[in-house]
């Protein structure tokens, strides 16, 4: 340690990695020193946002001695062995749970620290939120009673299930969603009552992934720990958020809300039978209200850097370098030991339930090596995994490129095939593209400033043109959006010869940046005579997308959306078959070249209308509330000033009330030149719309 700073170094610069360096840098006694990734653009990009060193060897990060520990972040597959390379190297670690994939793996980790006299923690953040440890002296002190029984949830959606991506490890194996989940619910209870015994274990709501490998979306697990009875759920359809230890005592009620940083008790009084019922509800309306002022005036003066989660990070960062720093003890809450036993209790779970439940589905067998003639970039997503599907049963083999060496396509190895290739090296995307006679690009990247669009989007779509030609590929799809228009003015119809503005540095970053890309791309076009057309998808819906699309508007959960704007004009839907169907169109169609078409739908539905529809189709009712978009500027204009003068931040987009007003799609769009020059022909019944894109569409996972 360095002038008794404990320096840490994060290994893995993903998007966990921000909550952990965020709190670092609000820990007594800790500075960030370092970050390491296998990306060198990843790794260099966080570094330079927090001023630290980056490495892209976990070997040279802990030979450079820029850290006494470090945070491992990376897919937990990689936990165990990162884990007991850097314990053997000197450092203390946190592994981000779940710490591995067995029990077994984590008494090696804990057994590698105790031989290095290192110290090795499991990131059980939850377990640091100032509620939960207000709930933990409550039952210390008796404040409950004799406690009898606790219920541990987490119920929330898991979009992945439904929607992609599919090739992440949270879905490569059953097991491993209650591995990653699992430990929040296990440590709580580990910590509350020491070791559990697990009695049952079950599943439900199975869904099926691409290839028909399901998954379940529903774990229920039975224990005890001494006289205390111990219920686990997991919960991940489409269902309002509770994520909650519930403690039943005999002289109270406890409900900490771990999503909300919330305690509230539900306790008898001694009133009598008329008055109790009113003390005691209104005691818990009172709690309610405390819990809600606390919260929303910590995160307004904290600039929302002390939300719930955020706070979870730096209360177990606090437990940890404290003890550190002081050479106490380790937190219990975190140690190696708790880990162990956390893990334990998950494989004791996994062995009561049946093999094949815990499968994944045997891949099919490949029989030839599929021959590509087109390439879908982004053929994991929600358009690209249909296009890719269609293109097939066109007849067409397909090379898809992906982050990954595999895809959500595990029933096509004779005519799919995922590679591997950096959208940023041209090289190797025209080494790819040999053979391939259309490329359909559906990339997007979502960034944060302007230069990163520049980069990561603007030079992307260019150098997928540029290998393109380089290639000599026949015809080059790209999917812009509709969100470059301007569409605020409702008595405005939109077609394609509508021009987007032409000062776009007050629209957000998506829409300008897809603009910007197709303004580069169509000179190309016209100087380099580039194959190109231009697809812009309106709101796409149906089987496969989500049911919180915030296309339509700002969602709260599962139950709850406010509407851009006030939800009664047409919005442009589309089913992804149409949108598929569309792009397929524009390989053989000569006419379409230098051209671009709005894929839209036949004017269907109002915002208002879509949620009747879901309400009338599949018996839920989702809360639908205005959004006043005067309203959405003016809070946006506010953050904006907070952002420019309170936090000095710059590269800040200017706030447009155009900006808002065209998220709720106020101009009518025509669709005409999609069907004369492409002989498209979008689905025109609105009761078989809404069975396409409601009914059979499985939106809220079961």
């Amino acid at each position: 340690m360095a002038n008794g700073n404990t320096r840490v170094g994060l290994i893995g610069a993903g998007y966990i990695a921000t909550w952990h360096a965020d709190a670092l840098r609000a820990t007594s006694g800790v500075t960030l020193a370092a970050v390491c990734d296998v990306s060198e653009g990843a790794a260099r990009g966080f570094a330079e946002g927090y001023g630290i060193a980056a490495f892209t060897s976990v070997a040279d990060l802990i030979a450079s001695g820029t850290c006494d520990a470090v945070h491992i972040l990376t897919p937990p597959h990689l936990h165990h062995s990162l884990a007991i390379q850097c314990l053997q190297g000197g450092l203390h670690v946190l592994v981000e749970k779940p710490v591995a994939e067995s029990a077994t793996e984590t008494r090696e980790i804990e057994a590698a620290a105790q031989k290095a006299d290192r110290r090795f923690h499991a990131g059980h953040n939850f377990l640091g939120m100032p509620a939960y440890a207000r709930l933990k002296q409550m039952m210390q002190k008796g404040d409950l009673g004799r406690v009898s029984g606790v219920d541990i949830k987490w119920c929330f959606p898991l979009a992945p299930l439904r929607s992609g991506p599919f090739g992440i490890w949270l879905l490569r194996e059953p097991k491993n969603l209650l591995l990653e989940l699992g430990p929040h619910l296990m440590g709580f209870a580990v910590d509350l009552f020491g070791k559990p015994d697990i009695l049952h274990a079950e599943l439900s709501h199975p869904i099926d992934l691409p290839g028909e490998d399901t998954r379940p979306q529903g774990w229920r697990i039975l224990a005890r720990a001494g006289h205390v009875n111990l219920t686990f759920d997991i919960a991940l359809v489409e269902t309002v958020d509770d994520r909650s230890v519930t403690v039943r005592g005999s002289s109270g009620r406890a409900r900490f809300d771990y999503a909300a940083d919330t305690l509230i008790v539900d306790r008898e009084n001694a009133s009598d039978l008329v008055i109790n019922p009113l003390r005691r509800q209104s005691d818990m309306g009172w709690q309610h209200l405390r819990e809600g002022m606390r919260n929303a005036t910590r995160q307004l003066g904290s600039l929302n850097a002390k939300s719930p989660y955020g706070l979870s990070f730096r209360g177990m960062n606090a437990a940890i370098y404290n003890s550190l720093g002081n050479s106490q003890k380790p937190d219990q809450r975190f140690s190696g030991d708790t880990a162990v036993t956390v893990m334990q209790a998950l494989d004791d779970a996994l062995a009561l339930l049946p093999d094949e439940k815990l499968k994944p589905a045997a891949p099919t067998v490949q029989t030839r090596k599929p021959k590509p003639t087109a390439m879908v970039i982004g053929g994991t997503g929600f358009i690209g995994r249909a296009l890719t599907r269609r293109l097939v049963r066109d007849g067409h083999d397909v090379r898809v490129v992906s982050r990954g060496r595999t895809g959500p396509f595990p029933d096509l190895p004779d005519t799919v095939e995922t590679v591997g290739v950096s959208l940023h090296d041209t090289a190797a995307l025209t080494e790819a593209m040999q053979g391939i006679n259309v490329v359909f690009n559906l990339a997007k990247s979502l960034d944060k400033t302007w230069e990163d669009c520049l980069k990561n989007d603007v030079g992307v779509a260019t150098g997928v043109a540029d290998a393109a030609l380089a290639a000599g590929v026949k015809r080059l799809v790209y999917t812009g959006t509709i969100a470059s228009y301007d569409m605020s003015d409702p008595a405005r119809k939109i077609t394609e010869d509508v021009e987007f503005p032409e000062d776009m540095s007050d629209r957000n970053l998506y829409a300008r940046s897809k603009a910007e890309c197709e303004r580069q791309l169509m000179a190309m076009h016209r100087d380099r005579e580039l194959p190109l057309v231009i697809a812009r998808p309106g709101i796409v819906v149906g089987e496969g997308g989500p049911l919180q699309h915030w296309g339509i508007g700002r969602w709260h959960g599962a139950g709850a959306v406010r509407i851009w704007g006030h939800g009664r004009n047409i919005l442009p839907f589309v089913l992804n078959d149409d949108v598929v169907d569309g792009l397929v169109r524009m390989i053989d169609t000569d006419a379409a070249v230098g051209q671009s078409f709005n894929l839209i739908g036949e004017p269907m539905l109002s915002a208002r209308g879509y949620f009747d529809a879901i309400h009338d189709a599949l018996g839920a009712r989702i809360r639908v509330s205005s959004g006043n978009l005067l309203a959405f500027y003016a809070s946006d204009a506010f953050k904006h000033l907070l952002k420019k003068y309170a936090l000095r931040k710059s590269g800040l987009i200017r706030p447009s009330l155009a900006d808002w007003k065209s998220r709720a799609h106020l101009s009518p769009f025509v669709n005409a030149k999609a069907k004369d020059v492409l002989g498209w022909r979008p689905e025109s019944d609105k009761q078989t719309f809404i069975e396409r894109s409601i009914s059979q569409a499985n939106l809220f996972g079961f």
